[in-house]
């Protein structure tokens, strides 16, 4: 069926619109002459062919109507469907740029460890390759687990214990109700990178990093607090501006990114309410 509508749907055309057109002619003819409506000039043809006339006209009508509806509501798909790809393709580039600057920072540590401690090269490198995996194959994802991203900040913070060589106070206080609620990737680890580049690398005596996720229900709390040179001018660079745009894209109205500095101490918010 669908093959001969296919075949022949040039012809139908032309015998459809051959169909409307005389009738309607006629009719409009016989209005135009007698001042009488369609449907009475219709109806005055003969009973029968004027009922199936008005039923076919009304038919014809609503797979029109039929028709033009579908087209509107395919188009109000295709620009979803295209504002969608658009964000899921603006998405993918910010999270491609998430610490590059931090991989960096590691290769150039680890060129300067190779001759004097090649133990702790092996070491770094190690833990290098694993934040590498998670950050190419999972970061990528739409989503991982609470798990997962704890296990990628605390590998962060040991690799960091490593590579200075100063006193650096860490904490990490984790408090999550469901280890398996799922977040997208590599949010908190921009938060972390900042604490650690204003903070413990402008500072010589006792810089410090406090950190604590919490999670209740369906409500994410990660706090990170760090000391920082009050003299230092610093820039928050990339990373927060593509922190505010993913978070945007992704929990648009359902996230709270706070900000606050006190004397020496910087501190950072992120409420996500998924």
């Amino acid at each position: 069926m669908i093959h001969f509508l296919r075949k022949y749907k040039n012809l139908l055309i032309v015998v459809t619109g051959v169909t409307i057109l005389i009738p309607l002619l006629f009719i409009t003819y016989k209005v135009l002459s007698t001042h009488k409506s369609s449907v009475t000039v219709t109806l005055d043809l003969h009973p029968i062919i004027g009922y199936t006339l008005l039923t076919y006209y009304i038919f014809i009508i609503c797979c029109l109507v039929t028709l033009f509806v579908y087209w509107i509501i395919k188009n109000i798909k295709f620009i979803i469907n295209l504002k969608n790809e658009k964000a899921k393709t603006e998405l993918i580039h910010l999270q491609s740029q998430v610490n590059p600057h931090f991989f960096f920072n590691i290769l150039n540590n680890l060129y300067g460890l190779i001759d004097k401690d090649t133990n702790k090269a092996k070491e770094l490198i190690l833990k290098l390759s694993t934040l590498m995996r998670y950050s190419i194959y999972e970061g990528q994802k739409s989503s991982v687990t609470l798990k997962q991203e704890v296990n990628f900040i605390q590998n962060y913070l040991e690799l960091h214990k490593m590579r200075y060589h100063k006193n650096v106070t860490t904490s990490f206080n984790i408090d999550i109700e469901n280890e398996e609620l799922k977040i997208m990737p590599l949010m908190y680890i921009i938060l972390v990178e900042n604490a650690f580049k204003h903070g413990v690398e402008v500072l010589r005596d006792n810089p410090f990093v406090h950190i604590s996720l919490a999670s209740k229900q369906d409500r994410v709390t990660f706090t990170i607090e760090n000391n920082f040179d009050v003299d230092e001018i610093t820039n928050t660079g990339i990373g927060l501006k593509n922190l505010k745009q993913r978070l945007q894209l992704v929990y648009p109205k359902k996230h709270q990114l706070l900000h606050a500095k006190k004397g020496n101490v910087y501190s950072a918010k992120l409420i996500l309410q998924l």
